[in-house]
């Protein structure tokens, strides 16, 4: 944004606060770049499977948000004005419980840039050494003008 706000490319799941990012001038993404971003497992990320399990722990679709978001953000300051990304694969696997209060941190590697506009991502969540979550995730350029005007 040009007003100098943060923006909040996943708006579903805790994020940043203003000034964590911003819009870079580092040029396009190019396949090596890579981000990490550490989050609290709380709130809207948890579950207790439907009262199953008897404790709340990070749920699926929290660990791929937060994932979707950190890539989203990788991307975001990487793009110039008027260009976004928006996420449309996800393939993940949620290997270890992260309980509530966890500290976790996730990380996207840019992979490769396929047609000028694919970005494909490797993609995990980590709660220190101990591996929650491993994939890959694919993001597609826009013009976010093309997007308004639709």
């Amino acid at each position: 944004m040009s007003n100098g706000e943060a923006i909040d490319p996943e708006g579903s799941v805790p994020g940043p606060v203003q000034g964590e990012y911003e819009r870079g001038d580092r040029g396009e993404p190019r396949p090596g770049i890579e981000r990490s971003s550490e989050f609290e497992v709380e709130g809207r990320l948890l579950t207790d499977v439907g009262g199953t399990i008897g404790v709340s722990v990070l749920s699926t679709p929290g660990m791929i948000a937060m994932l979707e978001r950190n890539a989203a953000i990788l991307c975001y300051e990487h793009l110039p004005e008027g260009k976004a990304t928006v996420g449309f694969e996800v393939c993940v696997k949620h290997v270890a419980a992260a309980a509530e209060g966890a500290q976790c941190t996730a990380h996207a590697r840019l992979r490769e840039v396929a047609d000028g506009r694919k970005l494909r991502f490797d993609v995990e969540v980590k709660e220190g050494e101990r591996t929650i979550g491993v994939g890959t995730h694919e993001r597609r350029v826009i013009d976010v003008g093309a997007v308004k005007s639709a």
